[in-house]
């Protein structure tokens, strides 16, 4: 008899459980139910994650990219370069043989086009990519990362450099132990006209070195590059000039033409003079003011 009665609890407390669990799948149904549909009206972008575009990569391949004798890639910007050249093909701004990933002479004429477009003059349509045009470029296309910028002007030793220029000496000044005085400064439009140009733009100065043994002189030339600036000793047998150290900053937006290929010389091995001569200056592994500031 108590097996019995134990059995019709069992069976009693099973109908129960069954009958929770029914009311479960019965309420949960309704609230799947309501889960609204994508709207029909929504984007493919927003249905997809869009490429990406590394700005550094980007800017420093249209430097170094130009000066190249073959159609070496600059290593790890091939993908954003070719969003980016995408972006000017689909505005008719560059012929399709020429979205390779690579950004050349050609590409970087049909930047400057396209910043001319947005009605930049000057500096500001210099073929170099830009934070404000690329995201313009990019709307609907690709996003952007690792920004940069040349940042606001101010004046150094007299000169006019920007903030971006300044942080660079700064710590290059840290790294020496003592103060650098400039002798010629950045965005001087043929004020100096044994500087070919390379003046014109932002990111470039002059260091004075008076007074500085050879080794001195080495040992600041090796912490510009240290932190971010292709830099050379120049003497008076390469030009009419006295001696002094000439710095530019790598990846400064601001470049004017002619800097922009002493970088991509830089990068090659080169001098940095119309000769194109070997590298005369102290060899460390290159790079930027922004991948120094991510190590240090």
């Amino acid at each position: 008899m108590a097996f019995a009665i134990k059995t019709r609890n069992t069976a009693s407390r099973l109908l129960a459980a069954a009958a929770v669990l029914s009311g479960l799948v019965l309420s949960a149904a309704p609230a799947h139910a309501a889960t609204p549909p994508p709207h029909p009206g929504a984007s493919a972008a927003t249905a997809t994650t869009l490429p990406v575009v590394n700005m550094e990569a980007t800017v420093l391949a249209a430097q170094i990219d130009p000066r190249r004798a073959d159609n070496t890639l600059t290593p790890g910007a091939h993908d954003s370069v070719l969003a980016v050249e995408q972006a000017l093909e689909a505005r008719h701004l560059l012929d399709a043989r020429w979205v390779d990933g690579y950004f050349g002479t050609t590409t970087i004429t049909a930047y400057a086009a396209f910043q001319r477009s947005l009605g930049y003059t000057g500096l500001a349509a210099n073929g170099l990519p830009g934070a404000s045009s690329l995201a313009v470029l990019g709307q609907g296309r690709f996003t952007v990362t690792y920004r940069i910028g040349p940042g606001a002007k101010l004046q150094r030793d007299g000169y006019t450099i920007n903030t971006r220029t300044q942080s660079m000496l700064t710590e290059a000044e840290r790294l020496l132990g003592f103060h650098l005085t400039l002798s010629q400064g950045s965005y001087n439009p043929g004020g100096d006209p044994t500087s070919a140009g390379t003046h014109d733009g932002g990111g470039v100065v002059d260091v004075n070195i008076d007074g500085m043994s050879s080794t001195t002189r080495t040992a600041v030339a090796r912490a510009l590059r240290e932190v971010g600036f292709a830099a050379w000793v120049r003497n008076p047998s390469q030009g009419d000039w006295p001696w002094h150290i000439h710095a530019a900053a790598i990846n400064d937006t601001d470049l004017s033409t002619q800097a922009q290929n002493q970088i991509g010389d830089y990068y090659l091995g080169l001098n940095g003079l119309a000769n194109r001569g070997a590298d005369d200056g102290p060899r460390i592994p290159i790079q930027t003011w922004e991948e120094y500031q991510r190590t240090h």
